[in-house]
């Protein structure tokens, strides 16, 4: 089984959320669809931008963690390596 970090993004420069989950598809999902009450859903934040994988929930955990301590400009930097066009990269989730 898989631990996924993942970072959202309600536009190119918009407002970002970090997270991990083990269900990665799901999460997502939970995310647009307003069931995950709060950052997200008021700031519309709805486009996966940048995830991933990681082999331990803990391993998974202290990455998300160090990455929401980051500064701004390091998250944006780590999606713009990865996706420079900041396009929707769900299909890009391993099944």
């Amino acid at each position: 089984m898989a631990f996924y970090v993942y970072i959202l993004a309600s536009r190119p420069g918009g407002a970002l959320y970090t997270g991990s989950t083990d269900d990665l598809r799901r999460r997502v999902e939970q995310h647009r669809s307003g069931a995950l009450a709060g950052h997200t859903d008021t700031y519309g934040i709805r486009t996966l931008v940048w995830f991933e994988a990681h082999d331990t929930r803990a391993e998974a955990l202290l990455r998300e963690r160090r990455i929401k301590r980051w500064r701004r400009l390091w998250k944006e930097q780590l999606i713009m390596q990865h996706n420079p066009q900041w396009r929707d990269i769900t299909a890009d989730i391993p099944w």
